[in-house]
């Protein structure tokens, strides 16, 4: 069993654009250990959301290896990579991505349908995640009913709800004010002791002081701060 839970070789992306290509990605090569806490950070347009809609079986390589927990994502069929998105990836976006029309609760077991179990099951285990972060008692708010930060957690409670191995989180603190994302971080943190993998995508350079690794893009190559 490899040691990195994503392990990238000489990845390259390129994307055509009429009459020119375009290389979003340059041979990256990048080893994330299972546990770690990485802080990915470049200005717009360095290659940044390519590279994590890959590892997030969102997209696929132009050339290049991409392993994701022991599974090669570059050679398997579209409904084989969903397969894995759904078991070993928790996605938190800056805008939550919730569905305005349901409860708190209701957000956090959707994807659970797609694993299958019972309705009590699945509204059991969100009741569960709630709690985990701290929204017991907003169970049946919707996400107009709530603050920034409150959708936020309700956010990280979904992306938690299919137990994955990792976590990637795309400017999670973009729409919040500096004391609320700092708590948001916070959160992050604790999950990340508990042994979850976390890749932050972030502007905000204070924030990769929560990071143990800080991975900087530009013009689609990675280097990695000492």
């Amino acid at each position: 069993m490899s040691e990195y839970v994503i392990d990238i070789d000489s990845l390259t992306k390129i994307y055509q654009t009429g009459k020119t290509d375009f290389k979003a990605l340059n041979t990256v090569t990048l080893k994330i250990r299972k546990g770690d806490f990485v802080a990915i950070m470049g200005p717009s347009g360095s290659g940044k959301s390519t590279l994590m809609n890959i590892i997030g079986c969102l997209d696929r390589p132009t050339s290049g290896t991409v392993i994701i927990d022991g599974e090669n994502i570059s050679t398997v069929s579209d409904n084989e990579l969903a397969e894995i998105r759904g078991r070993k990836i928790g996605f938190i976006f800056q805008k939550f991505n919730l569905i305005p029309t349901m409860t708190a609760l209701k957000n956090i077991a959707l994807p659970m349908v797609f694993l299958g179990g019972t309705k009590a099951d699945r509204d059991r285990q969100a009741a569960e995640l709630l709690g985990k972060v701290g929204l017991t008692n907003w169970a049946t708010h919707r996400p107009s009913e709530l603050s920034g930060g409150q959708q936020q957690r309700i956010a990280i409670a979904r992306a938690l709800s299919n137990n994955p191995s990792i976590i990637l989180a795309d400017e999670p603190t973009g729409n919040l004010d500096t004391k609320t994302g700092e708590q948001i971080l916070e959160l992050l943190v604790a999950l990340n002791k508990e042994g979850k993998t976390i890749l932050l995508v972030t502007h905000a350079i204070a924030l990769k002081r929560f990071a143990n690794r800080v991975i900087n893009m530009l013009d689609g190559e990675v280097s990695e701060e000492s």
